[in-house]
């Protein structure tokens, strides 16, 4: 798992890189630009194209003036810098690297407090205004002079972090900040960057290796964890030679309604493929046939309206609830008699979720090690009303905590958040599964790794990623604009595969 520190923890794996390897501070500019240099040039290689770049002063600043020099080098001969001097202040380093800076031939022009900004033609803005420092929102002349490049509306790129967006904590809604198609940032992405609050302002972010002391980052114990490949290589079990059906779980699927089976199908041949030894699904008597056509290989257990149907409980080794299922006083009574009589940890989601929400006393019923699968307007009607995403993490971090369970909180990087306070963020998926039923094939995918007998924990890291990666398999390589729900499920043995080999 790849640590993500906060802002002030970014500051202090900067302080001990440079006090323990040991570097002086401005070589630790250097070589952070040398990274976004490397990184710039191979994917802008027309050295012929107009660069302003506009620089505060400070540290964020010194690495644009650095930058500025190493472009320079590299054959981009139609650069200028612009200095931001907004107060009096600046630090030794910027100093230093402006200095290196007129001794080459890049034009630099200050732009002073209250100044009129001048017409700008660049083709492309590199922003280094102001970095992970920032705690408030932007102001007085740093919001004018953001304002003014965000309606040049020409190809930005940001040094570490966009100017006016807060590394972690609360983003404001109207909180002005430099609108950049590409953020090259330092070591590893920002907090920020993986919640929705940075979509209007970053197009897409590249993380590059500047050398920070990876012990010591680790050391921190940031609860903010970013999943990689090789966490879920190093989790997924291969299946082995003598095992049998019965060796992979059995699940149960409670979900559907006479209008709403697409759920129950999805959710139960999800779970078929992501390796449940045996897959039974709990829907209305009308669902039966649609089941039978749809996947010969789920079982059925049939509702009948009014009733509450008979369950053998002890066959399952887990149970998922809610795709499709409704909240009528059929549901309900449904979902507190599974409640009722089975204790361990099952996937709640969609209408089991909302049901929740709407009668606070079922939690007591909730198993330890459950998990929760909320998108965001679901998370606020469990647990009140929300601002920010912040303030959903904070509340979720306090909620699987106090409850003793599993947050999925979905979102472009959906986030586990486990009862022991640490929040994984996923790496996988993309736009093309924005589609209805994706929610639906990820509690199919979570149940069947319970039934598995993987830890709650792994079945929604894993399950998060693998969903997620065949997504990807799927839309990327093929240039899909579009994945559907029951596409995907036929990658996800086809990805597993992939990922154990």
């Amino acid at each position: 798992m790849l640590p993500v520190l906060t802002a002030s923890q970014i500051r202090e794996a900067d302080a001990y890189t440079i006090a323990h390897e040991p570097i002086a501070s401005i070589e630790l500019i250097e070589r952070a630009s040398k990274a976004f240099v490397g990184w710039f040039v191979n994917h802008f290689p027309e050295t012929n194209k107009s660069i302003a770049i506009y620089c505060g002063t400070g540290n964020n600043g010194g690495d644009g003036l650095a930058i500025a020099r190493m472009l320079s080098v590299h054959g981009y001969q139609k650069i200028s810098v612009k200095i931001a001097r907004f107060s009096d202040r600046s630090t030794d380093d910027f100093n230093t690297n402006l200095k290196r800076l007129e001794a080459t031939t890049v034009p630099v022009k200050e732009i002073n407090r209250e100044e009129e900004f001048d017409d700008e033609k660049a083709e492309i803005i590199i922003g280094a205004l102001l970095g992970t420092g920032l705690n408030k929102p932007l102001s007085g002349d740093f919001k004018r002079l953001v304002e003014f490049l965000n309606k040049l509306k020409r190809t930005v790129v940001s040094v570490d972090v966009p100017t006016g967006l807060l590394s972690d904590g609360e983003v404001q809604s109207n909180a002005t900040v430099l609108m950049s198609d590409l953020v090259i940032t330092f070591q590893q992405p920002k907090i920020n960057f993986l919640l929705p609050e940075s979509g209007p302002h970053i197009g897409c972010w590249e993380a590059v290796n500047i050398g920070l002391n990876e012990k010591f980052i680790r050391s921190l114990d940031s609860p903010y964890l970013l999943v990689q490949e090789k966490d879920i290589r190093s989790r997924l079990k291969p299946r082995k030679r003598f095992s049998n059906k019965g060796t992979y779980g059995h699940s149960l699927i409670v979900a559907g309604q006479p209008e709403t089976m697409g759920a129950a199908l999805l959710s139960s041949s999800a779970c078929v493929h992501a390796g449940s030894g045996l897959t039974t699904a709990c829907v209305p008597q009308s669902g039966l046939t649609a089941l039978n056509s749809y996947l010969p290989e789920i079982m059925a257990i049939v509702r009948k309206e009014g009733e509450l149907p008979g369950i053998q409980w002890s066959k399952f080794d887990t149970i998922a609830i809610g795709p499709g299922l409704g909240n009528d006083e059929d549901s309900l009574a449904l979902f507190s008699l599974v409640l009722q009589n089975y204790k361990r940890p099952m996937v709640i989601d969609a209408d089991a979720v909302n049901m929740l929400a709407a009668n606070p006393q079922l939690w007591q019923h909730v198993p330890k090690g459950s998990i929760v699968t909320p998108h965001m307007k679901e998370f606020d009607r469990l647990f009140g009303e929300h601002t920010s995403w912040w303030q959903r993490l904070q509340t979720g971090r306090q909620k699987a905590k106090e409850l003793g369970i599993y947050i999925v909180l979905k979102n472009d990087y959906t986030i586990t958040i486990t009862p022991g306070d640490k929040l994984y963020f996923n790496s996988t998926s993309n736009a093309a599964m924005a589609v209805g039923g994706m929610g639906d094939v990820l509690t199919g995918v979570m149940t069947a790794l319970l039934a598995q007998k993987y830890t709650p924990e792994d079945a929604c890291i894993i399950g998060n990623y693998i969903h997620g990666k065949a997504g990807d398999e799927l839309a990327l390589p093929n240039r899909m604009h579009v994945v559907l729900p029951g596409r995907l499920i036929t990658q996800l043995p086809v990805t597993i595969a992939k990922l154990i080999a």
